[in-house]
């Protein structure tokens, strides 16, 4: 598998774009693992905070529905 955000040449992760970075939490709302996503290491560490403070911004909900 290949890195989704170096694939799609997008050079950092926004919290906004809750589209994109809800493909990276599980059905009952944890951040998946580097090696479910796929991720470089780079963007998965971008992704885990894009997360966290789209969560703490309630773009995110913390728990699953």
């Amino acid at each position: 598998m290949y890195c989704y955000f170096c694939k799609k040449n997008i050079r950092e992760v926004n919290f906004h774009d809750t589209d994109t970075i809800t493909k990276f939490i599980s059905k009952s709302g944890k951040i998946k693992p580097k090696k479910k996503t796929g991720l470089c290491s780079k963007h998965q560490r971008e992704t885990s905070e894009a997360i966290k403070r789209a969560r703490f911004m309630a773009f995110l909900p913390f728990v699953a529905k």
